[in-house]
């Protein structure tokens, strides 16, 4: 009985530290958080990217995309774990002959130094393959275009957007709140008020529903551009 319950008690220990010791190393070798920890003092990690002046090193996205471009390969499957290698050999054995940068780039920004000694070799694979998943061309392109969308809708409508007025209202119908057709029936001072202070018992069916103050998430010229956008719909 004894030793059957020493095996169990055993077994279990065994169990409960596999799983302990797992999650440990999915947090560990989490690659996204590895980037933003180990990286970003450097390299802008969005995508698209931020450029400055003053970086000092070129953004990610860049990186990732000329690595890509210019790294040979013999079939599109070894893709991957090819830059994965190189990657890895990359930030901890840096050199100008191992580099795909052009000179410029190279006297611009300087060789990487190499990172031994703060990243290990499992962190930098598992950067690594992050990296090559989320800078996906494809991706980019999706990106870019939801971006030029965005960018070709009136001023006001792209600060709807952007201050969340969309998940209550919308243009024509009725939603859980009336939709800007109707609030565009309103003085512009009317709507001024409700957008500034709030707004809760004013139209009729809403009775029950209450509008947040956006006074302080507003510039005043936000604040004109949002409510002309909204007279439009008259």
């Amino acid at each position: 009985m004894c030793r059957k319950l020493n095996q169990t008690v055993l077994i279990l220990s065994l169990l409960f530290g596999l799983s302990a010791c797992d999650k440990k190393e999915r947090h560990h070798y989490n690659g996204a958080l590895l980037l933003k920890e180990k990286c970003s003092s450097c390299h802008n990690l969005d995508m698209p990217p931020k450029t400055s002046k003053d970086e000092k090193a070129p953004p990610m996205m860049a990186v990732a995309f000329h690595i890509k471009d210019f790294m040979k390969v013999s079939s599109p499957s070894d893709k991957k774990p090819k830059f994965i290698e190189f990657f890895k050999d990359f930030v901890l054995n840096p050199s100008k002959e191992k580099s795909f940068c052009d000179k410029k780039s190279l006297q611009e920004y300087g060789l990487m130094p190499s990172q031994k000694g703060s990243v290990t070799k499992e962190e930098v694979g598992a950067i690594a393959k992050y990296i090559f998943d989320f800078y996906d061309s494809n991706k980019f392109l999706q990106i870019m275009k939801a971006k030029a969308a965005f960018e070709a809708l009136p001023k006001g409508e792209q600060l709807a957007v952007r201050k969340g007025c969309l998940t209550c209202h919308a243009k024509t119908k009725t939603k859980v709140a009336p939709s800007f057709k109707e609030i565009a029936k309103k003085s512009e001072n009317e709507i001024k008020e409700s957008i500034k202070n709030g707004s809760r018992g004013k139209w009729k069916g809403f009775e029950r529903m209450a509008m947040p103050s956006f006074g302080s998430k507003l510039t005043k010229k936000e604040e004109n551009t949002l409510i002309k956008w909204i007279k439009s719909f008259d």
